[in-house]
């Protein structure tokens, strides 16, 4: 399942909305970081499975960033982001973890992927995801 929203009050600037594609199989959690990058200026793709982002990214949706969990059911968001690199399916997004798994072993997976960020949800709240997201875009260097 996808969706996307727009912060109305963006659609009519010139300046292009930056995309983004969320991942997360808990719904609560997939609406309430789509609302708060909606209404900070981004438009928004949402996905509960790895199996839905593929899709959205497969029928030609070119995100800025992608913001996945780890653990989902089927392939996790590690599996997905792999899958995409290896498929060079969105080769200039910006790839970051939003997931409780704080393992040394899972951060060291992600490591390996060189994803440009790694956020632990539990220890933040959505107005830090934002601001730690857009300080991951500056920066733009892997974990």
């Amino acid at each position: 399942m996808n969706n996307t929203q727009q912060n109305p009050a963006n659609t009519s600037s010139t300046k292009p909305l930056k995309k983004i594609l969320l991942v997360d199989d808990d719904r609560f959690l997939l609406d309430m970081y789509a609302i708060k990058f909606s209404k900070s200026g981004y438009e928004v793709k949402t996905a509960d499975s790895t199996d839905a982002a593929l899709q959205v990214i497969n029928s030609g949706y070119v995100p800025e960033i992608i913001l996945a969990d780890v653990v989902m059911p089927g392939m996790d968001g590690l599996e997905m982001i792999a899958k995409i690199q290896q498929e060079k399916l969105a080769p200039s997004s910006t790839m970051i973890m939003l997931t409780n798994q704080g393992s040394s072993d899972d951060i060291a997976r992600a490591r390996k992927l060189s994803v440009d960020g790694y956020i632990v949800k539990a220890t933040t709240v959505p107005s830090e995801v934002l601001r730690e997201v857009e300080n991951i875009l500056v920066t733009k260097k892997p974990i």
